[in-house]
């Protein structure tokens, strides 16, 4: 345990809270920055001498319960939890799963592009969120929402190229998944279905497989707008393990005005 360490952090952290941030009033008087210990205490449902003797670094190894009171008390992302837990020398609880709702602010960001297709994936490859150019180009992802079912399983393959590279990336992913939510009944199902169904997961699971996101160039294959060519890039939200994905094609190219003519038919069809 960093008991010096997790002490400064913790000032730190403390100082750098407004009280108007966590919902107090900010009073007259205040001799420090940021939110006094004992207002970090009570939203922590801990006792102020505790805290303070954490932040006097002082204090007892604390549980992993008492630090995430702290975490939450302090507002902390996701990283700066982690960062807490190996200061105090504490094993990361495993989260109980992988986030499946999006943040505003990304949602937004889908609707402000008209004429790129871009969907945002949980970890677990469901497509939790997508803008109308998106459905247009890919179809059915409402009732067929994850993107390895539809790699992998029989009858829900989507129509492009790059089937072999996707297929690794994918596994990557997955594999990672399970790693960090051991608890997600949701993702263990998946991975049952996937590896029951489809010898080819299978054996590329069995590979460990070790991919990272980047950039991309396939075809889709569409039923009315004919094969067209397009850039796939990423984008992650690391506080949510989750990655937009865009998909763009060649300014003036034959598969641009394809993409065009489907953005055009989207929004006059409706969107998500």
């Amino acid at each position: 345990m960093a008991r010096q360490g997790l002490a400064s952090f913790l000032r730190d952290r403390r100082e750098a809270l407004r009280p108007a941030d966590v919902g107090l009033p900010r009073g007259a008087r205040r001799r420090t920055p940021g939110l006094r210990r004992e207002e970090v205490a009570a939203r922590a449902n801990m006792s102020a001498e505790y805290y303070a003797r954490l932040e006097q670094a002082r204090g007892p190894r604390p549980s992993a319960p008492v630090l995430d009171g702290v975490a939450g008390a302090l507002r902390l992302t996701r990283a700066e939890r982690a960062h807490l837990f190996q200061l105090a020398g504490v094993a990361l609880p495993a989260p109980a799963g992988p986030p499946r709702r999006v943040r505003p602010y990304v949602a937004s960001l889908l609707e402000r592009m008209p004429e790129t297709a871009a969907i945002v994936t949980a970890a677990s490859y469901d497509v939790i969120a997508w803008n109308p150019l998106a459905e247009a180009l890919l179809g059915g992802l409402r009732d067929r929402p994850n993107l390895a079912r539809r790699r992998f399983l029989p009858g829900e393959e989507a129509l492009t190229t790059g089937h072999e590279e996707f297929g690794e990336i994918a596994v990557a992913r997955l594999r990672a998944a399970a790693d960090r939510y051991p608890g997600d009944q949701a993702l263990a199902a998946l991975l049952a279905e996937l590896r029951s169904s489809s010898a080819e997961f299978t054996e590329i699971w069995d590979t460990h497989p070790v991919r990272v996101p980047g950039h991309r160039t396939k075809t889709v294959f569409h039923p009315q707008a004919g094969p067209l060519r397009v850039h796939c890039d990423v984008l992650t939200v690391p506080d949510d393990d989750q990655q937009v994905v865009f998909l763009t094609a060649a300014p003036g190219s034959p598969s641009a005005r394809g993409l065009r003519q489907l953005a055009v038919g989207s929004v006059a069809g409706g969107g998500q």
